[in-house]
């Protein structure tokens, strides 16, 4: 017998089988000898399938205790919508109605019909999750009819397993709304959306005219012009007038660097030199293609400067001009400095109206950043209870940057982005410089 097998022959063995008060309760004497110490403590157990089915019947009794646990109900007219881009679900309370789902489709007398609906069985809230910028039409006119309007991301809803259909989305939306579970995105007030709009479009303009930049720039180098690489910005007074009297069929590079202009750092001997190249007949056409283009992109963005200070004129201000005129900057000096991309129009003087004090004056914030928080949010920062608040809309809470870096750049939303990084080189410019500022040669060294 080998050595491991003692206890199947020791006398200890035959104690247990006696019903050994203190053997019995041995919970290493029982491992040894192949026994389930549980098995004997529990009563009426003849086997170990028997203990495993019990197990399961308390973990099926448990869940089930869980489930029909129910929450109290904060929203009794609340109602769930999962609207797609040709099908909205909406569902009702379900004592208002035995079939309290119903399919509308997504035309203006659908939205008008979904609104008859929700009258009729008396809903004052809406819960409501999209994808894309389907849900606005409907949001829009829910919130003009008097309705509340809860839109919900769908990432705090979408774990829940089983729940995967549009029918049983929408359900699920509304429960949730009903037991005060969910909460609703951040929207600003129409006339602030109507400028966001507005705002965001003039955004995307300025990425269409920088390709078209880059088309002509790369025009260029193939015909090895090197124009941009001897001029800062190839958009400005001198570029312009080069490529104007280039496609007018000048090919002499001193005729062309004679359009230089005075403040240019380069000599008119580099930038002739630069001009040198070979005149294809191609890239002269896609010279001319970009630039026209280009042209257009900047008569678009100044209708939009037009349209958002209109929109801004309208909106009712803080402060009145006329009794309290804007201050003298003391920051600039007199001398305000303006960003080629930056709105056309008195935005100082109108966002000094807007918020009551003077933003631009602080480190760090320009014109063009104020104007953006302006558009993006308006004046009106009442939905923020604190700064952490704030912080966390805008994805600066909760986050290492070392480690969801990519994907903080896929959750957050453009304008989001940019207040972000206003936030942290606004951070960086507050901060002191921590090393004393060197005085002397001596100290340099």
């Amino acid at each position: 017998m080998r050595p491991h097998q003692w206890w199947h022959c020791s006398p200890g063995l035959a104690a247990w089988r006696a019903n050994d008060p203190v053997l019995a309760e041995c919970p290493l004497f029982l491992r040894r000898s192949g026994q389930n110490p549980h098995r004997w403590a529990t009563k009426g157990m003849k086997s170990k399938k028997e203990l495993l089915a019990k197990k399961k019947h308390i973990k099926r009794k448990s869940a089930k205790a869980k489930h029909n646990r129910v929450l109290g109900i904060h929203n009794p007219h609340a109602a769930g919508a999962d609207i797609g881009a040709t099908e909205i679900y909406i569902a009702v309370p379900p004592d208002r109605l035995e079939m309290n789902v119903r399919c509308f489709g997504t035309f203006t007398q659908d939205l008008r019909a979904i609104v008859q609906w929700l009258r009729e069985y008396k809903v004052t809230s809406v819960a409501m999750e999209s994808t894309g910028v389907y849900w606005i039409p409907l949001y829009e006119l829910l919130e003009q009819e008097g309705f509340e309007v809860y839109l919900v991301n769908a990432r705090h809803v979408k774990n829940v397993p089983g729940r995967k259909s549009d029918v049983q989305d929408c359900q699920w939306l509304q429960y949730l709304h009903s037991v005060g579970l969910l909460r609703g995105s951040y929207r600003p007030a129409q006339d602030i959306c109507a400028m966001r709009a507005i705002s965001r479009y003039r955004d995307n303009l300025l990425h269409f005219g920088a390709q078209h930049l880059q088309h002509m720039q790369a025009a260029l180098d193939q015909m090895n012009l090197r124009l941009h690489h001897v001029i800062a910005d190839l958009s400005g007074l001198t570029g312009m007038a080069i490529i104007e009297a280039i496609l007018a069929g000048e090919r002499d590079p001193r005729q062309l660097a004679k359009l230089r202009d005075p403040r240019i750092k380069a000599s008119q001997e580099t930038i002739a030199k630069a001009l040198e190249g070979n005149w294809r007949v191609e890239h002269l056409f896609v010279l001319g293609q970009a630039l026209q283009s280009w042209k257009q992109v900047q008569q678009q963005l100044g209708r939009c400067d037009q349209k958002l200070e209109e929109l801004s004129s309208q909106l009712e201000g803080k402060i009145d001009l006329a009794n309290s005129p804007l201050p003298p900057s003391a920051k600039y000096c007199g001398r305000e400095p303006r960003s080629k991309n930056q709105p056309n129009g008195p935005w100082r003087e109108e966002l000094y109206r807007h918020f009551g004090v003077d933003l631009t004056e602080v480190p760090g914030l320009s014109i063009g950043v104020v104007q953006t928080l302006f558009v993006e949010l308006g004046a009106d920062l009442s939905a923020f209870p604190t700064p952490r608040h704030f912080a966390a809309w805008m994805g600066r809470v909760g986050y290492d940057e070392s480690i969801f870096a990519e994907r903080e750049e896929q959750l957050l939303r453009r304008k989001q982005r940019q207040l972000r990084n206003l936030a942290h080189s606004l951070g960086f410019t507050l901060v002191p410089n921590p090393r004393p500022a060197a005085t002397s040669n001596a100290e340099v060294s």
